[in-house]
């Protein structure tokens, strides 16, 4: 059973906290759906999500504004997003083991709810705010970070990612100035209605990587792409 002792155990242990209040973390697994079959249940978990979401944020603006300090607000609110979207938390829930533990409903379970991301997410949500309901806002805070590791990391892989032109540019800048970066297109090939496009990223006069897409602009992020890896691997 998802709610048996030991899985609970050992989830507990993946969260790297212990509830003294163990029907804090029941409800915070307890997807809505579970009281149509057992409606002795008590509550689910969307009152918690509530109250986790608020302790996420806060965790994480506290967090950005320590860890950057020259960084303005618009960059600190883009990166903050960056860690607090759905899909970041479906998956942290997932690496911690979430999924094995929530309360469905037998029909929420045969359609695949345990795999679904937004019920992950929302139960991450809840569990953060059991936490800080179970203990103080410090430990909810620092129980949270270890969750997530290394801000930067994520940062990183995600900003090169997402926006690898970006991210070189930011890179490059501050030891070659803003003109050092340029794109030159190396060759297309492939019929005119499935054109494919060959761009080279260039630092000054040394070539960092080469690129391919479809648009001349998927073969620049391509490129781009590749020196972040180059820059990376040189750098450390």
């Amino acid at each position: 059973m998802p709610d048996s002792h030991d899985h609970l155990a050992l989830l507990q242990a993946r969260l790297g906290y212990t509830f003294r209040q163990p029907a804090l973390l029941l409800e915070a697994l307890t997807h809505p759906s579970y009281l149509q079959d057992h409606p002795e249940a008590g509550a689910h978990n969307q009152r918690l999500e509530f109250l986790g979401d608020a302790v996420l944020h806060f965790t994480l603006t506290d967090a950005l504004f320590r860890h950057f300090p020259n960084e303005r607000e618009g960059t600190l609110s883009r990166r903050r997003a960056t860690l607090s979207k759905g899909e970041f938390l479906s998956r942290l829930a997932r690496d911690l083991g979430l999924h094995n533990c929530l309360r469905l409903s037998r029909s929420e379970e045969d359609s695949g709810g345990r795999q679904r991301a937004s019920i992950r997410e929302d139960a991450l949500e809840a569990v953060a705010g059991a936490i800080y309901l179970d203990s103080d806002l410090e430990t909810a805070r620092r129980v949270v970070l270890a969750w997530y590791g290394s801000l930067s990391a994520h940062l990183e892989q995600r900003e090169d990612r997402e926006n690898p032109k970006g991210r070189l540019q930011e890179l490059v800048q501050p030891a070659h100035g803003n003109n050092a970066l340029r794109y030159e297109l190396v060759g297309t090939s492939g019929p005119l209605h499935a054109r494919e496009y060959e761009v080279a990223v260039l630092l000054n006069d040394r070539q960092l990587g080469t690129g391919r897409g479809s648009s001349k602009k998927l073969a620049e992020e391509a490129a781009a792409q590749k020196a972040l890896t180059t820059l990376h691997s040189e750098w450390g």
